[in-house]
């Protein structure tokens, strides 16, 4: 499973990719917690790079603070 990490666009690109890689990590360590193998999970950040919505307003920016997850 990929863990995709992601951002709004607020902030400057390193930012946001940092952004994306805590939020995809606190994910993971979650579905660690729940019994999920290390080695069945990796983490990736998109930053901004990847928005659900393109809106510049609250709503928009809050559906793009994100974790996907992606099954192999």
């Amino acid at each position: 499973m990929t863990i995709e990490g992601n951002a709004d666009d607020r902030g400057s690109r390193e930012y946001n990719l940092a952004l994306g890689q805590k939020r995809a990590e606190a994910v993971k360590s979650r579905l660690r917690l729940l019994g999920v193998a290390e080695s069945q999970m990796e983490t990736v950040s998109f930053g901004e790079e990847k928005p659900a919505s393109t809106g510049v307003d609250e709503a928009a920016w809050s559906q793009n603070r994100r974790a996907d997850l992606n099954y192999k």
